[in-house]
């Protein structure tokens, strides 16, 4: 056995020897440049001005890790079963991104590019699992539907069940009559409807009309923390990132009307655990909300009245 070196030993005489040292691999420093030199003189002008950057990161990242062939590949494989593994009730490949934050990261981005006023509300992401055309139904209805005893989840719906309402109004604080709410949110056993074989269509799903002073009401129940979809290649990421897939209660809107810039955004309910600790990064503090007891109502046990800011474009 070799002889053992002593603590007090000085450590800066005790690295490795130049020769031990596992040497960078040298790459081609033109590559980049010349790929990015291909690009034509018509071409799209937004892809001409993205391109570059795109090219110059990706190029750099692959170098700094030292990519290989049969993990780029594995890479592609992924990205490939992500885009088979989607339809129009689920987006795997919308999911990844939702993961590892860059649907957040672009949802800011154009919030504040486009953003005129510091009141507008934030916005949030839509999500992998909204629908178009819910049904339009009048002020005060309710988005629950077929709500029976036999329900496994019925005693957890009649104590979550809520009465939201509020405005749509301008960030000048204008009334907006005509406004569309959309609104959606998932079961109390976490799964939107699309998910789940046992719930109607369009159930927790609604389209709401803002009246002369730019109100909306309906009834829902206070949303309930869900773990994303974990049974694909998003969630295999996860695991192996050694990462939960919960997400924190939230009803999820989307509020447009003429004249102004369509708003896509999530209120979250104060009780919730996952608040802090988002799966996809979305909680924004100023959406994060307090749902207070409410007497008197036999269909709703709490209520919520929030108003929604939107700027004009």
């Amino acid at each position: 056995m070799g002889q053992m070196i002593p603590d007090c030993a000085p450590r800066a005489r005790m690295g490795p020897k130049s020769d031990d040292v596992p040497k960078k691999p040298q790459y081609d420093s033109t590559f980049t440049d010349k790929v990015i030199a291909a690009t034509g003189p018509n071409a799209n002008r937004r892809l001409a001005e993205v391109m570059p950057s795109l090219v110059r990161h990706l190029h750099a990242f692959a170098r700094e890790v030292n990519l290989t062939v049969a993990e780029w590949m594995a890479a592609v494989e992924f990205i490939n079963e992500c885009g088979k593994m989607s339809d129009d009730r689920r987006n795997e490949t919308q999911l990844l991104c939702d993961i590892i934050g860059l649907e957040s990261l672009v949802d800011e981005i154009t919030s504040k590019v486009l953003s005129t006023s510091d009141s507008e509300t934030p916005s949030a992401i839509l999500g992998p699992f909204y629908r178009h055309n819910a049904p339009l139904l009048p002020n005060g209805s309710s988005i629950v539907k077929n709500l029976a005893p036999s329900l496994p989840w019925y005693e957890q719906a009649v104590a979550d069940s809520a009465f939201v309402t509020g405005r749509v109004l301008s960030n000048s604080g204008e009334p907006i009559q005509g406004a569309i709410v959309d609104v959606w949110h998932a079961a109390p056993n976490g799964l939107y409807e699309q998910q789940d074989e046992s719930q109607p269509d369009m159930n927790f799903r609604g389209r709401f009309k803002t009246d002369a002073l730019g109100g909306y009401a309906f009834y829902a129940l206070r949303p309930v923390p869900y773990p994303i979809p974990d049974d694909g290649p998003a969630g295999r990421l996860l695991t192996l990132l050694d990462r939960h897939p919960y997400r924190p209660g939230h009803i999820h809107f989307v509020v447009s009307a003429p004249g102004f810039r369509p708003l896509t955004t999530q209120l979250y309910d104060d009780r919730d655990e996952y608040i802090a600790k988002d799966a996809v990064f979305a909680v924004k503090d100023e959406l994060v909300v307090k749902f207070s007891p409410r007497e008197g109502d036999p269909n709703a046990r709490w209520s919520l009245q929030y108003d929604f800011v939107l700027g004009r474009g």
